[in-house]
């Protein structure tokens, strides 16, 4: 039923932008507050994306210096664990080169309150198509410092995740295509909710997204979960649907996959719905 309802929603999005004549783009912030998707940052910057024409202007312009602030709101329902995952985040870019971002979530296993902050920087060391090369993807390094009231005994409360990403948006097929990939650096258990391993593992994560009409974004994330001896995580993955209402207005529905919760091999979550809006001033 879930996933009909998202497939639902998505047929009823589509109807709805042939009437809609402006749009947006990502990135968007992610859970954690990060110009990304939903759990993956992209390359692009707050204030930015793959519009390439929005922010022109003639002469300076405190654009330059500071871009305007963009806002995100998710709810996440895993059912088959009876969680509740809320989260909202803010991030802006300095310089057309710095992103800075903050991210707060509320998780809710088992009747529990975990509260979980993230303060997040990006670079951006290669601009998208740099010296007039089409095949040139935007590149940038990141890191977040994440801090959880959920950590389990034995491990540490808070730690940082570092990332290398490049992203891409391809104009020459049929449709624009954005696509992504990066390596993550982490420690985190379960995103870092639970706690912080002692160890680091280097995973993989990755996006592509279609995008038929200005108006509307289709696509598939995944995030490789991070092994350590004690506690493997499970991977995750998404098919979501965003609708870029107007210029400032992002709605987001999908169906998540956050691991086989009987697994006794990974610790996963399991699958459910997510909903986000998301505003660019």
């Amino acid at each position: 039923m879930k996933r009909i309802a998202i497939i639902v929603l998505g047929v009823g999005i589509f109807v709805l932008i042939q009437f809609t004549p402006s749009f947006a783009g990502p990135p968007l912030n992610n859970l954690e507050g990060v110009g990304g998707i939903a759990f993956n940052p992209l390359a692009y910057t707050a204030g930015t994306g793959f519009d390439h024409d929005a922010g022109k202007h003639d002469g300076l312009s405190y654009q330059d210096v500071i871009s305007k602030p963009q806002v995100g709101i998710w709810y996440v329902s895993l059912s088959d664990v009876s969680v509740d995952w809320t989260a909202i985040g803010i991030a802006e870019t300095f310089f057309k080169r710095l992103e800075v971002s903050y991210g707060y979530e509320a998780v809710a296993p088992d009747g529990k309150n975990i509260h979980k902050n993230n303060i997040g920087g990006k670079l951006l060391l290669l601009n998208e198509n740099s010296n007039g090369l089409d095949f040139v993807p935007a590149v940038s390094v990141g890191t977040i410092y994440k801090k959880t009231s959920g950590a389990a005994e034995g491990v540490d409360s808070s730690d940082f995740d570092y990332y290398l990403v490049a992203t891409k948006l391809i104009t020459s097929l049929p449709a624009p295509v954005l696509i992504s990939a990066g390596v993550l650096s982490t420690k985190e258990l379960v995103t870092g909710v639970f706690g912080f391993d002692k160890d680091r593992d280097q995973t993989f994560f990755g996006n592509i997204d279609v995008i038929p009409v200005p108006q509307l974004a289709a696509g598939f994330e995944y995030k490789q979960g991070a092994r350590f001896d004690d506690f493997k995580n499970a991977s995750y993955y998404d098919i979501h649907t965003a609708w870029f209402v107007n210029k400032s207005l992002t709605l987001v529905a999908a169906y998540v996959n956050a691991g086989d919760e009987k697994s006794i091999s990974r610790v996963g979550l399991g699958d459910g719905i997510v909903l986000s809006g998301q505003y660019a001033f």
